[in-house]
């Protein structure tokens, strides 16, 4: 971490990186007004150490010191600004243990699931590094009067990221790559559930080199009115935001009075459809991925299982013997391979969602609230799960797998697009013809053909509909923090 910052030094538990405990602002490591708040570890609720509360009123000094840093880190060479960001790849890879123990700290993921996040992270550093220098214009000639027409991709400037507790590192590696790759600024509002993550990348990317007043993070309690007061203020640029529909929609209100460049990736109700010809033990394989991966606390999350009656028995018993296979513990501890939800509230939405279906009819076949125990929620397999049921309908972010069955693809197709979200769906099926009319009638921003992982750094991740607009990721990833700047000039000798 940079010299000068104070580290952690009274904890209830040893930490995995020395993280200083305050906000960063303005180039600074400060404690602002001196108010703080816990950070607890979501498997048994303890105290993992306190750190500085953040507020509205911090919002300026955040901003002012955004706009200073973009003024100077825009005008750093390109290649010097891809040199960092490789940098900060390399440091993550490096770190990349103390990271994941960290965020299965923080956070609860199970080790396996946290190494991979720090790799995917690591992945839009390099991803950006490359892209940084290639960044281009266009020349062209008016067609009568051979006036010269140029365009130029300039950086948008000072950007608000608020970004997720589900992927501390990589949602904040996300957004913090293209952006900085371009030449803005960012203040980041990381979850007040898993803001240490963020405080150690931004000491990571501190210490690769980035413009000290380039990076800011100010970690709140007071999220609703620490966010508005970035959004308001007339430095700031861009907004993006990863989370719940709901919130998204109320920060697009503000955004949009304050005629932001805007971002959204929001939630989803993501299908994951296997027809008749599929392989299914492929189909198994993904189905662990997708639905089990972060203990199904993800956007992409396989939401609901719909699957062709004439192979459902042979998925069902194969997705039961997935779930009952899973080992449930503290994230930090290596046998476990599921760990805690992230919160009180997260544990009863989904016994609220699962209570909800078997009541209207649904069968328990794996877990169930019968095995969950405090925030430990077991994987569950639900079928014979009812058209009205609400976990049809609503995001349940938990490992929960509802399974419904179909008897065509019109059928299936019908289903799928049977909700007000659009982020990604999954299907799997060996006829070639099939799979192209998926990918074209599906109505999402992504498609995972016979795969349950889509997130890629190279690719563009984004929804469509409740789920959001706006691409992270590629190339068109980095078009959302750049602005097109047309230059005009009389032909020459005119």
């Amino acid at each position: 971490m940079p010299a000068g910052g104070s580290m952690i030094e009274d904890t209830t538990r040893e930490l995995p990186l020395r993280t200083p405990p305050q906000a960063l602002v303005d180039g600074r490591w400060t404690a602002l007004g001196g108010a703080t708040f816990a950070v607890t570890d979501p498997f048994d609720g303890a105290e993992l150490v306190r750190i500085t509360d953040a507020g509205p009123a911090d919002a300026d000094a955040a901003m002012e010191g955004a706009w200073e840093g973009f003024l100077a880190w825009r005008s750093t060479p390109a290649r010097e600004r891809a040199t960092v960001l490789r940098r900060a790849h390399d440091l993550l890879l490096v770190r990349q243990e103390e990271l994941a123990t960290l965020i299965a700290t923080e956070m609860g993921k199970a080790l396996p699931d946290a190494r991979g996040e720090v790799a995917y992270a690591a992945g839009f550093l390099l991803e950006y590094a490359e892209r940084a220098p290639r960044i281009e214009g266009r020349h062209a000639l008016h067609e009568r009067t051979g006036a010269r027409i140029l365009t130029q991709q300039d950086p948008v400037g000072p950007c608000v990221l608020v970004t997720p507790w589900n992927f501390p590192l990589a949602m904040g590696a996300r957004k913090i790559a293209p952006a900085l790759a371009v030449g803005c600024s960012v203040v980041v509002k990381p979850p007040q559930q898993t803001p240490l993550t963020m405080l150690a990348l931004a000491g990571i990317l501190l210490e690769a080199g980035v413009h000290p007043k380039a990076v800011s993070v100010v970690p709140t309690t007071d999220s609703r009115a620490t966010t508005s007061a970035l959004i308001a203020h007339p430095r700031t640029a861009k907004l993006s935001f990863t989370g719940s529909t709901p919130v998204g929609r109320d920060l697009a209100r503000q955004g949009g009075e304050a005629l932001l460049r805007m971002s959204m990736e929001l939630g989803g109700n993501a299908p994951f459809l296997v027809f008749e010809d599929a392989d299914l033990d492929a189909a198994l394989e993904a189905a662990r991925i997708a639905k089990f991966r972060n203990g199904g606390q993800a956007c992409t999350s396989a939401n609901r299982f719909l699957v062709h009656e004439a192979v459902a028995p042979a998925f069902v018993d194969g997705l039961v013997r997935i779930a009952d296979a899973f080992v449930l513990g503290r994230g930090t501890d290596p046998a476990t391979t599921l760990g805690p939800m992230i919160d009180d509230r997260a544990v009863g939405k989904v016994r609220e969602l699962v209570g909800d279906a078997v009541a209207r009819g649904a069968t328990v076949r794996a877990g169930g609230d019968g095995r969950a125990s405090g925030r430990l929620y077991p994987a569950t397999v639900l079928t014979d799960v009812p058209a009205g049921a609400r976990i049809l309908r609503e995001e349940v972010f938990g490992p929960v797998a509802p399974v419904v069955t179909f008897g065509s693809e019109a059928e299936a197709v019908r289903m799928a697009n049977d909700t007000e979200y659009g982020l990604v769906a999954y299907a799997f099926t060996r006829d070639a013809a099939r799979a192209d009319r998926l990918s074209r009638v599906l109505d999402v921003g992504m498609v995972g053909l016979n795969t349950g992982l889509v997130s890629n750094p190279a690719a563009p991740f984004g929804g469509v509909k409740a789920s959001g607009f706006g691409r992270e990721g590629g190339p068109e990833g980095l078009e959302e923090y750049l602005q097109t700047r047309y230059v005009a000039s009389p032909a020459p000798g005119a």
